[in-house]
C-alpha cells in the first residue's frame, strides 16, 4: 500500500475559533444549581425538601410580619384590625403599633426629647472618631476627633460645665509632658509611673476645684441630664463603646504584665485576671450597684452608670488579656530574638514588632470578646437600669400593651443583630486585609 502526499501533510489551523459563551447548563445560576443542588438523586431530593420547608416557613412568618397594625394604639385595636382583615378565630399578625408608639423610648429611654440632638451628635462624632482607627483610608486629620471624643462624649451626654472635661483632659497633658521630661532622668519606667501619679493627684485633688473656679468665672456649659433618664439603646451603646474602647488597652497591659519578669506585677495581673474570670458579670454588677457605696466615705455620690462602666470594662479587660496572651504565645521565639538583635528596648520591641503581630493573630478572639461585651450590656436591667430589655418590661406593664412579647423582643433582637453582625463583618474585612488567613 503506497503512502500518498495527503497522508504525510498535517493540517495546521491559521485562525482561532471565535469565543463562545459557555453552555447555560454549565455556568451562571443554572450551572451552580446543577453542580451544588442537583448533582445526584439524593442531593436533588434534599434540595426539594429544603425548598418546601423554606416555603412553609416564609408562608407562616411573612403574613405575621406584614401586618397592617402600625397605626394601632393598643393591643385591642391590633386585634380589631386583624379581625377586619378576615383573620377571625386567631390573630395571626404582629402588633406593630407598639413599635411605632415606643420606638423613641426604646432608643433614648427617658432622655429629654428636646435634647435628642445630643446623643445623636455624640454617636455621629463617635463614628467619625472611629473611622481613622478602623479604616486606613480615612483622613488622618480625623485623629483630632478621636483624641477629643473621650472628653466630648460624657460632656454631651450628661451635660454640665465645659470646664470639667477640659480639666480631665489636662490630666493627660500633665502625664504626657511629665513622662517626656522625666524619661531622660528617671528612665522610661520610673518616668511613666511618676507621670501617672501626678495625673492621678491632679484628677483627685485639684481638677474639681479648678473646674468649679473656672465655671464661676466663665460659666460655659449645657443643660445637665441625670443618669436616671438614660435608657434604651443609648445606654447599651454608651456602655458598649466605653467598655470596648477601654478594655483593649487595659487587656494589652494585663497580658504584658502576666508575662512580666517582675514578680509583684505578674502576681497582681494574674490575680486580677483569674478573679474577674472566675466571677459572673452579674455578680460584679450587683457589687457595683449595692456594695460599692459601703466602702466609700459617707456622703460620696458615685454615679451608678459610672460604676457599671468600670465593672464592665474590667470584666472585658480580663478576657481581652487572655485573648492577647494567646496571640503573644503564638509568636515564634525568633521574633523576640530579632527585636533584641536590633537593639530595641522592651517597649520599642512591643510597639514595633511583637504587639502588632500578636494583635493580628488575635483579631477573631478580640472581635468575639467585643460582641460578647456588647450583648452583655443587657444584664444591667437586673440592677434597675433601663436598657432595651428593662424598658420592654415597663412597656408591657402598660394596660394598652399588656400581652405584647414578640414584637418588642424582635425589634430589640434586630437592632442587636445589626451591631453584632457589623462587628463580625469588620473582623472578616480586617482579616482579609491583613491576610491572617490563607
Amino acid at each position: 500500500m503506497s503512502i500518498t502526499e495527503s497522508d504525510t501533510v498535517q493540517f495546521v489551523r491559521e485562525t482561532m475559533l471565535d469565543e463562545r459563551e459557555p453552555p447555560i447548563t454549565a455556568a451562571g445560576p443554572v450551572g451552580w444549581a446543577r453542580t451544588n443542588l442537583f448533582n445526584g438523586w439524593f442531593n436533588s431530593l434534599l434540595t426539594l425538601v429544603s425548598l418546601y420547608l423554606i416555603y412553609w416557613l416564609f408562608a407562616a412568618i411573612l403574613p405575621w410580619i406584614i401586618s397592617p397594625t402600625w397605626n394601632a394604639g393598643s393591643l385591642t385595636q391590633c386585634r380589631e384590625i386583624l379581625a377586619e382583615q378576615g383573620k377571625t378565630g386567631h390573630f395571626a399578625g404582629a402588633c406593630w403599633g407598639v413599635i411605632r408608639e415606643r420606638w423613641l423610648q426604646l432608643l433614648f429611654g427617658f432622655y429629654p426629647s428636646e435634647l435628642y440632638w445630643r446623643p445623636i451628635l455624640t454617636f455621629v462624632l463617635t463614628g467619625v472618631a472611629l473611622a481613622p482607627v478602623l479604616f486606613s483610608g480615612a483622613p488622618r486629620k480625623l485623629l483630632y476627633v478621636t483624641a477629643a471624643i473621650p472628653f466630648l462624649m460624657p460632656w454631651l451626654l450628661w451635660g454640665g460645665s465645659v470646664w470639667v472635661p477640659i480639666c480631665i483632659g489636662l490630666g493627660f497633658v500633665i502625664m504626657f509632658f511629665a513622662n517626656r521630661f522625666l524619661a531622660p532622668v528617671m528612665g522610661s519606667l520610673g518616668a511613666l509611673v511618676t507621670a501617672v501619679v501626678l495625673a492621678v493627684l491632679w484628677w483627685f485633688l485639684l481638677s474639681g476645684s479648678v473646674a468649679s473656679g473656672l465655671a464661676g468665672i466663665i460659666p460655659i456649659g449645657i443643660e445637665p441630664v441625670a443618669s436616671r433618664d438614660f435608657g434604651g439603646f443609648m445606654l447599651s451603646i454608651t456602655i458598649g463603646v466605653v467598655a470596648i474602647g477601654l478594655s483593649l488597652p487595659l487587656g494589652i497591659l494585663l497580658a504584658l504584665g502576666r508575662q512580666s519578669d517582675l514578680l509583684i506585677v505578674k502576681a497582681i495581673c494574674v490575680g486580677f485576671i483569674e478573679f474577674i474570670r472566675g466571677v459572673p458579670l452579674i455578680t460584679l454588677l450587683f457589687v457595683a450597684s449595692t456594695l460599692l457605696n459601703i466602702f466609700l466615705p459617707p456622703g460620696t455620690s458615685f454615679d451608678i452608670i459610672l460604676r457599671v462602666l468600670i465593672m464592665v470594662t474590667l470584666f472585658a479587660a480580663a478576657y481581652m488579656a487572655e485573648v492577647i496572651r494567646g496571640g503573644l504565645a503564638a509568636l515564634p521565639r525568633g521574633q523576640y530574638e530579632g527585636a533584641d538583635s536590633l537593639g530595641l528596648d522592651y517597649w520599642q520591641a512591643q510597639r514595633l514588632i511583637i504587639m502588632p503581630q500578636a494583635l493580628k493573630i488575635s483579631i477573631p478572639g478580640i472581635v468575639s470578646t467585643f460582641i460578647g461585651v456588647f450583648k452583655d450590656t443587657t444584664l444591667v436591667s437586673i440592677i434597675g437600669l433601663l436598657d432595651p430589655l428593662g424598658l420592654s418590661q415597663g412597656i408591657r406593664s402598660d394596660t394598652n400593651w399588656n400581652g405584647i412579647v414578640w414584637e418588642l423582643y424582635g425589634f430589640i433582637a434586630v437592632i442587636f443583630f445589626i451591631f453584632c453582625f457589623s462587628m463580625s463583618r469588620y473582623s472578616m474585612y480586617l482579616e482579609r486585609k491583613l491576610k491572617t488567613t490563607n
